[in-house]
């Protein structure tokens, strides 16, 4: 057994033997050396609980506290007559029985543990208890291949392919047979399924090399449906969702009255991923378990809601084709299911299919899925350039997200003093962090402008949120010549240096001139030292750090007080790690 100290498990002890005056009373005998173990004084504990065993031969907490101190003392082979003498008196105990079976292995006497062990397990001839107490005792010997012995022991003897599986499985794992561990945690949670999170939790410790070969031990020929569906969980903590979708997707059978918990579970579990192909997996999981709920397919609310947010993961997995006919294979006519189908509209690019069905009377989607559907056509239509069909699908939504979006169309249209006011409305902290980030830095810009209008910078912008890199970054040139230098010129000029910087390739010469002429430039802005460490990042990324070491001594010799200082210096311990010591 392990020799670290259970403190709960000793207290647990003596709690049980408050249930009568004559467990009050042994309690009370080693209660004075429980606290003296507590405070390491192992020979004075284990004094006390000899005395105790002089009056009271039977009892097994103090008999355990002798285990404890004892095996601390190096003293164990004076426990052995104690325990014989109580195993006389009470023949059937299986708490003496086991601490016996642990005394003959710390004594090292396998042969005598291995006889006591039979004996045990012939007078319980149903019972799992002699084997797993045996191999338990020589596993915490480190007596890994006796312990094996011992366990699979009783598994002949007993019958059953998963009997003792969940004392194999932890073996295989603490000698590092992760396979075989696999092996066993499959039979295991075939026995039974209430083991499935632990062994879950083992297995997802196996170190990477080993990972396949787990899952492939999981997932063979001929295991059952659980073993899969562990597997299944296994590689969602591994961050594998494709891997983890096709080890359950063949144990979900319409008969299989598990199917819909095991979905619901893999459900949850891949709401963790972040990536498309966990959204993906997971809207897969959701539409399947929608059509086993009870009430039929769709089971109903419950039903319709969990299709929508199926097709709602579908969409952020960029599984357009399936979403669609996730909603093709029902056809009420459920708000939720409206709902879905405008989103799956929008992804697919029929705005006005969209706009159509968005804008019907007799439709039952709610208020608040008609403004998140509303903002998302807004996008849509700017994604295309189409700011007045999106300033219309707004409508007369007031919410923050609506303002937010409201601000940007006033943006892409040059009105610059508009979208100011919009942001400042909206706040800093509003809708999602991304978001508010990116508006965060536009206010940043704008602040530095004192026109209230520029219809070039705005029709840069809408080219940058339409996705075309490489045409904003001119269009954002060309807009900057017409602003002051201390007026806005070098924070568009920053702007477009970070894009061609981000773009790689041709446009890091582009981003570098920027830099360039950004730090040449100078001034009381950010937009100097800002482009002075953009310079630097470009150059450590392209191996170039030689060069990037002068610019970043620069900027924290000339800009002390920025707030790019920090991360200058930062970049600046990467440059000079990166480069040999001669």
């Amino acid at each position: 057994m392990s020799r670290s100290i259970n403190w709960a498990a000793v207290a647990a002890l003596v709690l049980l033997a408050s249930t009568d005056p004559a467990r009050v009373a042994r309690g009370q005998a080693i209660g004075p050396g429980f606290e003296l173990e507590r405070s390491g004084r192992y020979a004075d504990a284990a004094s006390v609980y000899f005395t105790t065993i002089r009056s009271d031969p039977t009892n097994i907490p103090a008999l355990l506290g002798l285990e404890r101190t004892l095996f601390v003392l190096n003293r164990m082979s004076e426990l052995l007559p104690l325990v014989q003498t109580a195993r006389a008196r009470q023949p059937d105990s299986p708490a003496l029985r086991s601490l016996e079976l642990r005394v003959y292995a710390t004594l090292n006497e396998p042969d005598s543990l291995e006889a006591i062990a039979r004996r045990w397990a012939a007078s319980a001839p149903q019972s799992e208890a002699p084997y797993r107490e045996w191999g338990l005792a020589l596993a915490d010997r480190r007596m890994w291949d006796e312990a094996r012995r011992a366990f699979l022991t009783g598994r002949r003897a007993l019958g059953g392919d998963g009997t003792l599986a969940i004392e194999l499985a932890e073996l295989e794992q603490r000698t590092g047979n992760w396979e075989a561990s696999a092996t066993e945690w499959g039979r295991a949670v075939t026995r039974s399924p209430d083991v499935e999170p632990n062994g879950a939790s083992q297995l997802a410790d196996a170190p990477a090399p080993m990972h396949d070969r787990v899952a492939r031990a999981l997932t063979a020929p001929g295991v059952s449906a659980r073993a899969r569906r562990l597997a299944s969980e296994v590689l969602l903590t591994w961050g594998q969702p494709n891997e983890a979708w096709a080890a359950i997707e063949p144990t979900l059978a319409p008969t299989d009255s598990e199917a819909p918990a095991a979905l619901r579970r893999f459900a949850d579990l891949a709401g963790a991923l972040t990536t498309p192909e966990g959204h993906r997996v997971r809207g897969l999981a959701l539409a399947r378990w929608a059509d086993m709920t009870p009430g039929g397919p769709g089971g109903g609310s419950f039903g319709a809601r969990a299709r929508a947010e199926a097709v709602r993961e579908l969409l952020d997995g960029g599984d357009k084709v399936t979403a669609r006919r996730v909603l093709e294979a029902h056809s009420d006519s459920n708000g939720v299911a409206q709902a879905a189908l405008i989103q799956l509209l929008i992804a697919d690019s029929q705005l006005d299919l969209a706009e159509e069905r968005l804008s019907a009377t007799s439709t039952a989607i709610t208020a608040d899925e008609r403004a998140a559907l509303r903002l998302a056509l807004a996008r849509a239509r700017i994604g295309r350039g189409e700011l007045d069909r999106a300033a219309a699908a707004l409508d007369d939504d007031s919410s923050v997200a609506a303002i937010a979006q409201g601000g940007w169309i006033a943006l892409y249209r040059g009105n610059l003093k508009s979208a100011m006011e919009a942001f400042r409305i909206a706040g800093p902290y509003a809708t999602d962090r991304a978001a508010a980030t990116d508006r965060t830095a536009m206010m940043a810009l704008l602040q530095r402008i004192q026109e209230e209008s520029s219809p070039e910078l705005g029709a840069a912008l809408l080219t940058l949120a339409r996705g075309d890199s490489v045409a904003a970054i001119a269009a954002l040139r060309r807009a900057a010549a017409r602003l002051p230098e201390q007026g806005g010129r070098l924070e568009v000029l920053l702007l477009a240096g970070q894009v061609a910087a981000q773009k790689g390739g041709d446009q890091e010469l582009t981003a570098i001139a920027l830099f360039d002429e950004i730090v040449r430039a100078g001034g009381e802005g950010a937009a100097p030292p800002a482009a002075e460490l953009e310079w630097a990042r470009v150059l450590v990324r392209s191996g170039r750090s030689v060069e990037a070491i002068p610019h970043l001594e620069h900027l924290i010799l000339t800009y002390p007080r920025s707030a790019f200082v920090p991360e200058a210096r930062r970049v600046l311990e990467l440059a000079k790690g990166a480069i040999p010591k001669s």
